[in-house]
């Protein structure tokens, strides 16, 4: 099938299945690429936790913080069952730099993320960004704001409302009456601009070493693995990724490794347009998308 033909079953593919979105896969040995509208900006949610392991690890390269540096960490707010590692604590601790690190990437703690915040606030973050070369993230806010949404407001078996309002309440020029999903004020990002920065943590690039091969091992632990991984991992294939999940939005990027050599960078940012909590046929779908442009690309 030639790539536009391929492409227009998969847009029809996601439409039928309630979705739309934003993705990319390159192949990093040779630049080539594939995509469906990989330059249409999408709020981030926990991918943000990338460029804020990025940034926190090049502070420590530098000096201004101390891996092992321990910080006191006030319990997080369980307001619905989901969240992982601190934000499920119920008294204060001390963790290091370093063990935040992990739990913030590799299990996406946000109470883990806004403790990294508070040494590297999201404007610093946004700086050194663009010191290093990586555009196209917008980091504006902690996670915390992130957990004010009408669905924490409401009852479980009400979620459906909340995720009716995200869907119904966006505007032409991608503002939204819910400044989460809004793009001029939310942590913002495409599928390109991710891509980019998973080649410049794969591949040479102004990103020093220690960082890209810590910020490797982390993605490599993710524990995440309902979502593009089924169908990128293999007893001949490693898959290191980010998940992200808030309302209708549903992303993940990652890299999937092949034991003939072959490593491609692959990145899907969704919306989806079914107002529902749990939707396994959507992760399934995002997944096959992926994948199937992968598979054009390693196959023609």
């Amino acid at each position: 099938m030639t790539a536009e033909g391929l492409l227009r079953t998969l847009r029809q593919d996601l439409r039928d299945g309630g979705l739309s979105g934003s993705f990319l896969v390159r192949d990093l040995r040779t630049g080539d690429e594939v995509g469906i509208e990989p330059d249409t900006e999408l709020p981030v949610a926990s991918l943000v936790k990338l460029p804020l392991a990025i940034a926190t690890l090049e502070r420590v390269r530098r000096g201004e913080l101390e891996g092992d540096r321990a910080l006191e960490v006030s319990p997080g707010r369980i307001t619905r069952p989901g969240p992982t590692g601190l934000t499920r604590f119920r008294h204060p601790a001390r963790v290091a730099v370093d063990d935040l690190l992990y739990l913030a990437t590799s299990l996406s703690d946000n109470t883990a993320a806004d403790a990294l915040f508070g040494l590297t606030p999201p404007a610093r973050v946004d700086a050194l960004l663009g010191e290093l070369g990586l555009t196209g993230i917008a980091v504006r806010h902690t996670m915390d704001e992130l957990t004010d949404t009408p669905v924490e407001r409401l009852r479980t078996q009400e979620a459906h409302l909340a995720h009716s309002l995200a869907i119904d309440a966006g505007t032409l020029g991608r503002g939204h009456r819910l400044p989460q999903l809004d793009v001029t004020r939310a942590n913002t990002g495409t599928a390109r601009a991710f891509t980019d920065l998973l080649q410049a943590v794969w591949t040479p690039s102004a990103v020093h070493p220690e960082v890209t091969a810590r910020l490797r091992t982390l993605m490599g632990d993710n524990v995440m693995r309902h979502r593009l991984a089924p169908d990128f991992s293999s007893d001949s294939s490693s898959w290191s990724s980010k998940t992200a999940t808030l309302l209708n939005l549903r992303h993940e990027v990652g890299v999937v490794q092949h034991a003939d050599g072959a490593v491609y960078a692959v990145a899907a940012l969704t919306e989806s347009r079914v107002p529902a909590a749990s939707q396994p046929g959507a992760e399934a779908l995002m997944a096959q998308v992926a994948r199937e442009l992968r598979d054009h690309l390693r196959h023609g």
